[in-house]
């Protein structure tokens, strides 16, 4: 059997297993998946450890069971998001002594490395460094400088830092489910690889994926990663409104918007009635469509002007051809994408997280809510060829940009979780 990567979804609504293969032809194959509700994370972030611990196995029992023959996974890419995710924009220098040597995937590993020793404040560290664009004695533009020659070789990096104790919490619960974390990779990169087309990256596009408990987004100009930002609302605030705007049951209220809701009231009928069933022995609730989509709208409106405001904060506002692609369990409510361009003013489509991978007759895993456990498996094969290309086959003496990653913030969350283990024990 070929290589098997596993993505782990830790959601605000649900936690999703997701085990791909890579085929015959380079295309990679969503061979099976698990799902369970999500009863211990809060806006992105672990809440409670024990009822995070029961959501993963559960997850990763099913995503086993749905295979045929014998699978037992041990090693999983995890998915970080949350409010305390921040992005920051910072240029790095190099000066090199042997110039009669091109510029080698060495200097470039050398350069990450040292964003990794940036002060940050208490409780923060940097999660991912991301390298934009290489400036090579004052020649800027350039995307890939390896095999040039040059003194001074600078680079502007994207860093995105994230608490500690969230990143170390996430850690803790995959651990104590039996498995191992492969990597921690910030979910709306993951989104992005699984939605977007190279093509709409370099054009420039916006990456919105709307998940229960927040909202991600990510921005691209020239194939670049430019910008990333955390939006602390997403559908759980809509069905929380719902229930308290028609007083009933939360679970009820995440029924009626899945079946009936619009994001955009003028399109819904005005005389068309809902009736909600009401506790044992009291009257059913009713509310019209319109109404309805009414509550929907007022929050949605919110959200995407704080998408708005991420994108005009971000500088690129005008030159983003490929306007707004959506996705996440957010964006299967009706005319979402028709709200999105009256406020923004911006082209929009929904994206679907088949974009990178070989036809499959499963209808489910097509869903936009589960574009951040697909991407995450997508991250899994590309780290791999990543550290399969760049490493000599002879000694394997260079160490990778993503072994790098891993050896700063992630090794540091591993070393603290066993300390964590070895306490309680």
């Amino acid at each position: 059997m070929s290589k098997i990567i596993v993505g782990l979804d830790i959601g605000t609504t649900k936690i999703a297993c997701f085990v791909g293969q890579m085929n015959e032809h380079g295309k990679i194959e969503i061979l099976s998946m698990g799902k369970t509700d999500s009863l211990g994370v809060t806006r992105g972030m672990v809440s409670n450890i024990d009822k995070t611990i029961l959501s993963i196995r559960g997850a990763v029992a099913e995503a086993e069971e749905r295979i045929e023959g014998e699978l037992k996974i041990n090693s999983v890419n995890v998915g970080i998001a949350g409010q305390h995710i921040k992005s920051i924009q910072h240029r790095g220098i190099l000066t090199r002594t042997n110039l009669e040597n091109e510029i080698a995937q060495l200097d470039i590993d050398r350069l990450v490395d040292d964003m990794y020793k940036m002060a940050m404040p208490p409780g923060e560290q940097i999660i991912t460094v991301l390298p934009q664009e290489y400036i090579i004695d004052n020649e800027q533009g350039i995307k890939d400088p390896i095999g040039m020659s040059g003194v001074r070789l600078e680079a502007n990096f994207h860093i995105i830092t994230g608490n500690v104790g969230a990143s170390m919490n996430i850690h803790k619960c995959v651990e104590r489910a039996g498995l191992k974390v492969k990597n921690i990779i910030l979910e709306p990169i993951a989104s992005a690889d699984s939605v977007l087309t190279e093509e709409e990256k370099e054009a420039g596009v916006v990456l919105v994926d709307i998940g229960g408990g927040t909202t991600d987004v990510a921005i691209f100009h020239e194939g670049i990663i430019r910008h990333t930002a955390v939006i602390p609302f997403g559908g759980n605030v809509i069905t929380e409104d719902i229930k308290e705007g028609c007083t009933i049951m939360k679970r009820k209220a995440e029924m009626v918007k899945q079946q009936f809701g619009s994001a955009v009231a003028s399109e819904s009928q005005e005389n068309v009635v809902v009736s909600i069933p009401g506790l044992k022995g009291r009257p059913a609730r009713e509310i019209t469509l319109r109404n309805l989509s009414s509550i929907i709208q007022a929050r949605m409106e919110e959200i995407i002007e704080l998408v708005h405001f991420e994108i005009k904060n971000s500088g690129f506002e005008k030159k983003l051809i490929g306007g707004i692609v959506v996705t996440g369990g957010g964006s299967q409510l009706d005319h979402t994408t028709q709200l999105f361009e009256y406020v923004t003013g911006m082209d929009t489509r929904i994206g679907y997280p088949t974009e990178h991978l070989a036809n499959t007759n499963n209808e489910t895993i097509k869903s936009p809510m589960y574009a951040t456990g697909i991407g995450l498996v997508l991250k899994g094969f590309e780290d791999m060829r990543r550290s399969s290309a760049s490493k000599p086959a002879d000694t394997g003496a260079v160490t990778t940009h993503s072994e790098k990653t891993r050896g700063s913030f992630f090794d540091s969350i591993v070393r603290k979780s066993k300390d964590w283990f070895a306490e309680e024990d």
